[in-house]
């Protein structure tokens, strides 16, 4: 790189011979987070969804009804459909075949209008030439017009040849077998899981579509896969999954409230096209929407833009939460309903609602290729319309359910308003900015967020000990008496009414509920540290509820972690070694045969049992510690799983727990 001084003197040209020309696919290989958001698993699981958003919108269209995925041996992945199949025809812009023009071409594909696709989850064009330049090899097959047609890729998405016609066939679809390369993406390991539940997702939002999951990767015969169209016709004895649902978002509401007490049992359910107004020059959209309340305190608000999941929301969410805040309102006054002490809120009607939107439009407009926000405008004018006549006729049409639905808004407005009562006691003037911070709090010396961290200690023992062992300028200690409050079903108010949250809402600093704000986070590492037990992670597992319901944005941020203290110190005479798992134990005690030479042992039970010394050198000491930092691949699991682990249905409790009873580490 040139220096400035370099520059000046004119030893470096900038002319046409300095412009960088990325042609085909190396862009895409030169910077694959740009296409697919990151080359770590979740970006390799994106090449799948990719290739099978492909064969899902021809389900949409009406031209397949029946998918496989199957995972295959040597990490391959293999998704067929019976559509009408990649065309195989000479492109008379690129002279060479419609498949291989759709396989290593940037934009190219039935979605930029015409007669290809009605709807679809493609903006840019890319998905499928995407998967081809970040792979190793590639086989596309296409059974069509009465014949069966082949093309092969090479690393980086080149073709080894042009589309080969091997034979006949009575079949109709396509067949994308690929292998990621890791070359670019560093870990490549499927999970059957994550796979399973995405297009579990999928089956529900286009009725009538059937999809199959194999997962081959153990399996030690041979895999004939070019004579056979699904493998599923091979009846491997692997493990799969097959996915078929007529119910539409009716059937993936009540799915996503199956472990849940429905407040009312008819869930609401629109699906209606809205017609854009003559001369506005925008589109046409299909809204469906789906809601039904339970008896939570949390929502689960869930979009979808042509099949697409929408994490981050997007126009279609915005219309849907102006609409049901203004028709509940509406209904109310209309209904001149008592008890409602004054308008109710976007919040107070977002309580304990499960809801998902899907929206589909033939010219859509995502922010960011990986989709995850919707930013088609006339989508917030269709959801709105579409969903305000909708509701307020099933509110008029069922007031028993309207009843029911009201109530549950009522609650939640006066736990509002206690709650703000609460906040304004715990969280008066001046508390946050020093002058009141908790008694039990140790803080540190430095002022600069970026450069303090504050533990989270289970009992005084431990925090005694943490304090003489820290490093005070940058590191405060708060210690907690016990088990915390759950959660998980406890009202704002409750919450602040335990010493030990009000503890922790204080020394962070950032206030909580509607006047959060994370500019004032007094500290840029929270670290949970508890003893290596079954109370101390059932403690860790509290802590991470309040985090999660309360303080998403600090996850989401990176600012919390959990310390891992070591479980074992072996002594050899002057010779010092921790040890954090069993394993680590064992393996080393194999290798220097510790314990036969008369090496002292010690197992940990708790921080308080290691001395400031030690606990410096093992858990806070920057230079030496581990830290595990917290986040979340999947909201909707981790709120799943936080909804099961906490809540109140035991039933379902125990399932989970016997089901993931083998992921379980035991502290015997």
């Amino acid at each position: 790189m040139a220096t400035k001084k370099e520059a000046k003197k004119g030893k470096i040209s900038y002319g046409a011979e300095s412009i960088q020309v990325l042609e085909g696919l190396d862009p895409v290989r030169k910077r694959p987070g740009m296409y697919i958001g990151t080359t770590g698993l979740e970006g390799l699981h994106h090449l799948i969804w990719e290739i099978f958003d492909n064969s899902r919108d021809e389900a949409m269209g009406g031209f397949a009804d029946d998918i496989e995925v199957a995972l295959l041996p040597g990490n391959r992945i293999r998704v067929v459909d019976n559509g009408r199949g990649i065309p195989v025809d000479i492109h008379a812009k690129t002279k060479v075949s419609a498949l291989e023009t759709i396989m290593t071409t940037l934009h190219a594909g039935g979605k930029f209008g015409g007669d290809g696709y009605k709807f679809s989850g493609g903006l840019h064009g890319v998905g499928i030439s995407v998967m081809n330049a970040l792979s190793v090899k590639v086989r596309a097959e296409v059974h069509r017009d009465g014949a069966y047609h082949l093309q092969e890729y090479k690393e980086g998405g080149k073709p080894l040849a042009k589309v080969k016609k091997l034979g006949a066939s009575k079949k109709h679809g396509t067949i994308i077998t690929f292998e990621a390369d890791p070359l670019i993406f560093p870990e490549i390991e499927y999970n059957f899981k994550t796979i399973v539940d995405h297009l579990r997702q999928q089956a529900y939002l286009v009725s009538g579509m059937r999809i199959t999951i194999i997962d081959a990767r153990e399996y030690e015969g041979t895999i004939t896969d070019t004579e056979t169209f699904y493998l599923r016709e091979l009846k491997l004895e692997t493990p799969s999954k097959t996915f078929y649902f007529d119910g539409g978002l009716k059937s993936l509401v009540a799915f996503e409230n199956r472990h849940q007490k429905p407040v009312h049992k008819r869930i609401f359910h629109i699906e209606k096209e809205h017609t854009a107004p003559e001369g506005s020059g925008q589109q046409d959209v299909q809204v469906e929407v789906a809601l039904q309340y339970v008896d939570d305190i949390s929502s689960r608000v869930v979009a979808y833009a042509n099949n697409i999941y929408n994490p981050e929301g997007g126009m279609h969410i915005t219309g849907f939460k102006t609409a049901l805040t203004r028709t509940v309102n509406n209904y109310v006054k209309k209904a001149n309903i008592k008890g409602v002490d004054g308008a109710f809120t976007g919040d107070d009607v977002l309580e304990g609602l499960t809801v998902v939107v899907s929206v589909k439009l033939q010219e859509i407009q995502f922010e960011g290729q990986t989709k995850a926000k919707l930013g088609s405008v006339e989508a917030r004018g269709a959801v709105e319309a579409v969903f305000s006549a909708a509701f307020s006729e099933f509110l008029e049409e069922n007031p028993n359910e309207a009843k029911q639905i009201i109530n549950k808004s009522v609650l939640a407005m006066r736990a509002r308003k206690a709650a703000k009562a609460a906040k304004d006691s715990v969280l008066r003037k001046g508390a946050l900015d020093g002058m009141t911070l908790p008694g039990k709090l140790s803080d540190c010396q430095s002022n600069s967020a970026e450069d303090t961290e504050l533990f989270i200690v289970e009992g005084d023992s431990a925090g005694g000990t943490a304090k003489s062992g820290r490093d005070r300028k940058t590191q405060a200690i708060l210690p907690l008496r016990g088990k915390i409050l759950n959660v998980e079903r406890a009202r704002l108010d409750r919450m602040l009414g335990s010493e030990q949250i009000k503890n922790v809402v204080v020394a962070l600093g950032t206030a909580i509920g509607d006047t959060f704000d994370i500019s004032k986070l007094r500290y840029h590492k929270i670290i949970i540290a508890t003893d290596a037990d079954v109370d101390g992670e059932h403690i860790q597992t509290l802590m991470l509820t309040l985090f999660y319901r309360y303080f998403r944005e600090l996850i989401d941020g990176g600012f919390l972690y959990i310390a891992q203290p070591p479980l074992y110190k072996i002594k050899k005479g002057k010779k010092i070694q921790y040890f954090y798992t069993e394993t680590e134990k064992v393996e080393y005690e194999k290798i220097n045969g510790v314990s036969e030479g008369g090496a002292n042992i010690q197992r940990y039970k708790g921080l308080g049992e290691m001395n400031a010394e030690e606990l410096w050198e093992t858990t806070m000491d920057p230079e030496h510690r581990i830290l595990k930092q917290v986040t979340i691949d999947d909201s909707r699991e981790a709120d799943r799983v936080f909804d099961m682990l906490m809540g109140t249905d035991v039933s379902g409790r125990k399932t989970f727990i016997q089901s993931h009873a083998k992921e379980a580490t035991l502290d015997i």
